[in-house]
């Protein structure tokens, strides 16, 4: 059997313009405490939870369409493989749906025998299933 990335499906009620551009105020909807930039190709940034820490670099980008985080470094601190996302990616692919637009979330490399999998497949669902969700259809998320 191959292994299953965390993979979730939202649907907003918004353009994929206007999404994509809200997928990347990350501040907004996941960590409040993100350090650098979140918007172009090669654009680096921190999210920031104390102890807790994850270095991206946006590695593909397709304006309106895709884009994809890759993990540089990272220190979960609550299990003992700290840097068990380092190389994995969070891939956010977004299509549109009649009026809305459907945006497909896949966190590469976070798979169920991952030490994490089931904190953060709880984490994940909240911050995009919830958050993300409420911050592009109503302006406010709820970042931690």
């Amino acid at each position: 059997m191959a292994k299953k990335n965390f993979h979730t499906t939202i649907k907003v009620n918004a353009s994929t313009e206007e999404a994509m551009k809200k997928i990347g105020q990350v501040n907004k909807w996941w960590a409040k405490k993100v350090k650098g930039k979140t918007e172009k190709l090669n654009d680096k940034f921190t999210v920031d939870f104390g102890e807790t820490y994850v270095d991206f670099t946006i590695s593909e980008l397709v304006p309106n369409k895709k884009v994809v985080w890759k993990v540089t470094d990272c220190n979960l601190n609550w299990i003992k493989n700290k840097k068990e996302w380092n190389d994995t990616e969070v891939a956010f692919i977004l299509s549109e749906k009649k009026s809305a637009t459907q945006i497909d979330f896949t966190h590469i490399g976070l798979v169920p025998s991952a030490e994490c999998y089931e904190d953060c497949e709880v984490g994940w669902t909240e911050h995009v299933t919830l958050s993300l969700v409420k911050f592009i259809n109503e302006g406010i998320g709820m970042p931690q």
